[in-house]
């Protein structure tokens, strides 16, 4: 069970059944929180009950794949956010996590297991001197997760397409298709990561507005700040990276440009040399007297010169990429 019962500033006990929450949540002196993972619309609908949590809430946790936002109603706060991870193909992988808010308790809905919530308890653990602030310690700690999962990623993808850049110009890359496909999965972590984070920044800034009820604690605010600052450089990150592989796209397009002029240059230069006895045989023809002339081994000698000829050029420009 992922349950915690704080009192005055104390964790007083932990993986207690959710069952037993109702007794606690009258408490003035206690902040609860629970965890939910994947619940069904009846596990669902029942918390909604004892936490008098708004429908349209509970319906956004059902239809899943929210836009990470923050939602005030009349006795809670509803928040959807993001934490990423690669997965094995090195693709984004973004988990959703949705957040109850209420005076004092925190109730959070993961997608899947994915979303490392004992992370989260850590960092509790680690800041245990700010329990006394309460929900707002506890969203802090949650949220602060989230944002780093995003920063780090982003950190990732910046190492990843300053590599790239650094490798625009390797005979391995530039001559193959990894470069393309590498550019490609890069671009997409990235419009990925920017969906999942940028909103961010307007939901830690609605919970720092004076005239938000839940936000009236001054001494959490600096650490809010901090997180909006994570969430301010996770967007100037993931522009930098998307700028980077424009940049990357653009020198591939120039690469080739160039690449094609020089195979041109050569494949003229061929033409050239193969001009010149095309316009001798050409012009004469073969009625002029020449080894074999008149014989039928002569017939068969010319035609299989041709032929090996043609076969050891189409060698070479297969060899070379030209063809």
């Amino acid at each position: 069970m992922h349950t915690r019962l704080y009192r005055n500033g104390r964790l007083e006990s932990e993986g207690f059944p959710i069952a037993d929450v109702s007794r606690y949540v009258g408490d003035r002196d206690a902040t609860v929180w629970f965890d939910l993972c994947a619940p069904s619309p009846a596990d669902l609908a029942l918390i909604g009950e004892e936490l008098g949590l708004h429908e349209l809430a509970l319906e956004d946790v059902l239809a899943g794949h929210q836009r990470p936002k923050l939602d005030i109603y009349d006795n809670h706060l509803f928040i959807a956010a993001y934490g990423v991870h690669f997965d094995d193909d090195r693709r984004v992988h973004a988990v959703e996590v949705d957040v109850f808010v209420t005076a004092n308790a925190l109730v959070t809905v993961r997608e899947s297991g994915h979303f490392d919530i004992a992370e989260v308890v850590r960092r509790w653990d680690a800041a245990a001197h700010l329990a006394g602030h309460g929900v707002m310690f506890l969203l802090h700690g949650l949220l602060d997760y989230v944002v780093d999962t995003q920063f780090e990623l982003a950190q990732d993808l910046d190492a990843e397409a300053e590599e790239l850049e650094e490798s625009l110009f390797a005979e391995q890359l530039s001559n193959g298709k990894g470069l393309q496909r590498t550019l490609y999965v890069l671009r997409k972590n990235a419009t990925k990561l920017r969906r999942v984070s940028l909103p961010m920044h307007e939901v830690i800034g609605s919970l720092l507005r004076r005239d938000q009820a839940l936000m009236g604690d001054p001494v959490m605010a600096p650490y809010y700040e901090d997180v909006r600052d994570h969430v301010l450089r996770v967007g100037e990150w993931v522009d930098a990276v998307r700028d980077m592989l424009a940049n990357v796209r653009d020198t591939r397009l120039a690469q080739q440009g160039f690449r094609l002029n020089e195979i041109m240059k050569k494949i003229t230069s061929w033409a050239a040399i193969i001009a010149v006895p095309t316009a001798i045989t050409g012009f004469y023809g073969q009625n002029l007297p020449y080894p074999g002339t008149g014989e039928q081994w002569g017939f068969w000698l010319s035609t299989a010169l041709m032929g090996l000829t043609s076969v050891a050029l189409y060698v070479v420009f297969k060899k070379k990429d030209w063809l």
